[in-house]
């Protein structure tokens, strides 16, 4: 499957975003984590990326509001594959 380019990049500003922001200040944390597990900035990154995607396309998907809390759960079973429950 090809890389969509401009999708990833803008998933990546938002991470860049919340960790600037420190909101929400598990994904700064879940970065930490990951990084000092051994994984890259970017791998971490893209483990991260994964679950903003789930979430985004289940607000999509269902029209409902971004769920943080099940975004956090998400980010904290990192590396773990993201989940909609």
């Amino acid at each position: 499957m090809k890389v969509n380019e401009n999708l990833r990049n803008a998933i990546l500003e938002v991470i860049d975003n919340q960790i600037n922001a420190n909101d929400p200040a598990e994904t700064a944390t879940t970065l930490k984590r990951l990084m000092d597990e051994g994984y890259s900035e970017f791998e971490a990154k893209q483990f991260i990326g994964q679950a903003l995607a789930v979430e985004l396309f289940y607000v999509m998907k269902h029209k409902v509001p971004f769920n943080e809390t099940r975004y956090i759960n998400n980010l904290r079973n990192l590396p773990k594959e993201p989940s909609e429950t």
